[in-house]
């Protein structure tokens, strides 16, 4: 009997290194979340400049965040993700 040759299916490569890229993604995302709501929000009330009603740490680190996220989301899906057939190899094959 003829032993099968394991070949690693490259969507898995593909899969991986998306994983990488979206995990990388939200730690930048905490990063920046992090550094505007504990950097600028570490002063008193008082001292608090405001973006449209809102202190600017919040603007920053919430509002702005997300827009900028949301953003960068879409262009890393445009830019860096691959269409992948989610079919079978074999099933084409045959």
């Amino acid at each position: 009997m003829k032993e099968k040759q394991f070949r690693e299916d490259p969507r898995f490569r593909i899969a991986n290194r998306e994983a990488l890229w979206g995990i990388g993604l939200a730690i930048l995302n905490f990063i920046w979340w992090f550094a505007f709501a504990y950097g600028l929000g570490r002063k008193p009330p008082e001292e608090y400049t405001y973006i449209f009603g809102f202190p600017a740490w919040f603007f920053y680190s919430c509002i702005g965040g997300f827009i900028i996220f949301s953003i960068l989301v879409y262009v890393m899906v445009k830019l860096f993700f691959t269409e992948v057939p989610f079919e079978d190899r074999k099933e084409e094959s045959e």
